[in-house]
Formats: C-alpha cells, sequence, structure tokens
C-alpha cells in the first residue's frame, strides 16, 4: 500500500483516457451483472418449491405435449391440494400472424387461483354465460381500441377449428387486469377462453389440456405435493412434472434455448473487447513513460517491483470499473424486474455473482496489465534515457 499514491498517479496521468476506459469497463460489467443475475435466477428456479402457493404440472417430455384431462380430478384428491384448474395455450394472433397475443383456453375455475387478475363480477358473469366470450387485458383493449360486447376475429397459429380455418371469432366479454401493476403488469396483455368451447371446435384436442395449476392448502408442503402429483402418472405415456411457476417458465425457455449458452457466448464477445480495449490502453500509458520507469530502476526500484507497479495499476483499473459496474447492476436488477411486470426476473446480484464477478476483474486485469508489465520489467535503463 506504500506505493499506492504512486500508481494513483499514474492511472490518473491521461484523465480522459482513463475516464473512457474506466466507462467502458462499468459497461461491460453492468452487463454482466444483469445478465449473469437473469441465469441464476433460471438455475435456481426449481430448486425447491417449497414456499409457492401455486404449482405447475406439465409433460415432463416437452412443453408442448398435452396431459389427459382424467388428471383433473386424480390430482384434486392429492393430501394438501385446495383446488386444481388447467389451461391450453390457444397461440391467437390479431390481423397478422406476427402479431401475437398471450392467449389462453382456461377452466372455469382459473380466476378463483388468480387473485391477483381483476375481473369485474358483473362482466365475469357475462363471460361465463357466453359460450365463445372472451377476456381480455386492459393493456389489449387500449392498444388495439377495442370495446366490451365487440366481436373479436383471432387468428391461432397452431389450432384450425372443425372447419379447417385457423380464424376464430369471440365476443369480448370483459375486461381484466392486474391488482399489482409492478409484479403482474403482463396480466393486461393477455387474452382468456373457454376451454370447453376450444376443446369442443378444434379436432386437435379432445379431451387434453397443457397443464394443471394446483392451489396448496400449505405453502411449506409444496415439495411434498408436487412429488405426488407426479407419481400419479410415474412409468405411464404421459409422464408429468410438477413445478413451481418460475421453475416452469424457466423450463419451458430452457427447451426453447440454452440460457447459460447464450449469456456466456455474449458476455465471452464482450470480455474480448474489453480485453483488447484495456490492452491497449494500458500498453499505450506504459509507452508513453519509458523515461519514467528507467528514472525509477536509476533511483534504486527493482525491475519486479516495476514490473508488479504496472500490474497494479491494471487490475486498480479493472477493480474501479468493474466493482461500479456490479453495484449499479445490483440496483438497476429489482428495477428492471419491476418495470417489466415480472416478466423479466433479474434477482439482486448475489455472493457467487459478486465472487465470479471479483474473479473476472482480477483476472482480465493481470492479463491486459502482463505485456506492459513484462516490458517494462525488461526495460534497459540506458536505452530508455537516450529515448530508444
Amino acid at each position: 500500500m506504500k506505493y499506492f499514491h504512486l500508481i494513483w498517479a499514474e492511472l490518473m496521468r491521461r484523465k480522459t483516457r482513463t475516464l473512457l476506459t474506466l466507462m467502458s469497463i462499468i459497461a461491460a460489467f453492468l452487463l454482466f451483472g444483469l445478465l449473469d443475475g437473469v441465469r441464476e435466477s433460471f438455475e435456481q428456479a426449481g430448486n425447491s418449491a417449497n414456499g409457492a402457493k401455486r404449482l405447475q404440472t406439465g409433460s415432463r417430455l416437452s412443453f408442448i405435449q398435452p396431459l389427459p384431462m382424467s388428471l383433473n380430478d386424480r390430482i384434486a384428491q392429492v393430501p394438501g391440494v385446495s383446488q386444481v384448474s388447467y389451461a391450453n395455450w390457444f397461440g391467437g394472433a390479431y390481423q397478422d400472424p406476427h402479431n401475437q397475443i398471450f392467449s389462453f383456453a382456461v377452466a372455469p375455475n382459473y380466476l378463483d387461483l388468480y387473485p391477483e387478475i381483476a375481473v369485474d363480477k358483473a362482466q365475469r358473469k357475462a363471460f361465463e354465460a357466453t359460450r365463445t366470450g372472451v377476456l381480455v387485458g386492459e393493456g389489449l383493449m387500449k392498444r388495439f381500441n377495442w370495446k366490451v360486447g365487440q366481436k373479436l376475429p383471432l387468428q391461432s397459429t397452431i389450432f384450425p377449428n372443425r372447419d379447417g380455418s385457423k380464424n376464430w371469432i369471440f365476443d369480448i366479454s370483459g375486461v381484466i387486469s392486474a391488482t399489482d401493476k409492478k409484479s403482474g403488469a403482463w396480466f393486461d396483455q393477455m387474452i382468456l377462453l373457454h376451454w370447453k368451447y376450444f376443446d369442443d371446435s378444434t379436432p386437435y384436442n379432445t379431451g387434453q389440456v397443457g397443464w394443471y395449476v394446483t392451489e396448496v392448502k400449505d405453502v411449506n408442503q409444496a415439495d411434498r405435493i408436487a412429488k405426488a402429483i407426479d407419481a400419479i402418472s410415474a412409468n405411464s405415456d404421459h409422464e408429468s412434472k410438477t413445478q413451481t411457476e418460475a421453475a416452469a417458465s424457466a423450463s419451458w425457455m430452457k427447451q426453447m434455448a440454452d440460457i447459460g449458452l447464450i449469456v456466456g457466448s455474449i458476455m465471452g464477445a464482450v470480455f474480448f473487447t474489453l480485453v483488447l480495449l484495456t490492452g491497449n490502453t494500458m500498453a499505450q500509458a506504459v509507452r508513453e513513460r519509458t523515461s519514467e520507469l528507467a528514472v525509477l530502476k536509476t533511483i534504486g526500484f527493482s525491475s519486479q517491483s516495476v514490473l508488479w507497479l504496472v500490474l497494479a495499476e491494471s487490475v486498480l483499473l479493472m477493480l474501479i470499473g468493474g466493482v461500479v459496474g456490479v453495484a449499479i447492476a445490483g440496483v438497476l436488477g429489482p428495477i428492471v424486474s419491476t418495470a417489466s411486470g415480472g416478466a423479466i426476473s433479474v434477482p439482486p446480484i448475489g455472493l457467487n455473482s459478486w465472487s465470479l464477478g471479483l474473479a473476472l476483474m482480477i483476472g482480465i486485469g493481470l492479463l491486459v496489465g502482463a505485456l506492459p508489465a513484462i516490458r517494462a520489467m525488461r526495460l534497459n535503463i540506458v536505452d530508455a534515457l537516450a529515448g530508444r
């Protein structure tokens, strides 16, 4: 620490260059903190179901594989289960097949399991009484200027109707909204239709459901209940996997893409660019003060001392930018999660992310400072002072 003032003075020799380099490092580690948080949330989502009020049961094979309707009553008989509902993905699009909307065919009691979804009592009653009725998120109502009572044409990107056409006509019976805008804003962007109407109208379903939603009586018994539900269909042709809703979403994403590989590839590209940038900065900084390094050797600094001074400068630069970047990611993570209405989960930066981040800071700092430091260590005093 006795040479810290010397290291700091060299680091601040070119303030503008140092500031721009720090901004690049901050941006890189800000991205690292956010992406690593997402990766950890996916990896930890299915560790335990305890604490979850609702469980989701889908096919163990694939999220697109349906389950038989016969499981409904058997799941309801599992000790600790309060009530069971079910749903199917509909895959609706409005006007353009690319303009897809979150649309689900749901059981009559589906809304009973979701107190975070608010529906006017009269409108819910109208929905239940209308076979072709749908409940539409208030965000969609405003976006497309729809009105309660009007016909709603949707095109299913998956299921044709009995006529072989993928064009479906529904009646808007009511509006759904999220009781908590911060965590459930995505409910405002969905459409719910009757599962019975859907099942009767398409030849591709016939008494099957996409997934079951189970409400448990005791959240501390959720793990046991999940295992009991999966035991019902064990060794059958429709084995199930019961997990929390967050874990189910993570599992769905993992089947679509390798999250770890995507995050790793992005961060690899970012840090490779960072190594080139900071490596060039350090090399230029050392070249500019060649004569000063020679003076240090002249007054008694050993070659090893000069080597460690340059390495310490490189590591300090990386630590300052890296710590600030990860700290900002820790603040922004929960804000991003809240702003997305829970659609994107970025948990606070944990100990594992901090440990990995610090290791990367030190490792990259040593890597980019190695060549300039070795050059400084091998510097010949006479040649350096002569400007050769």
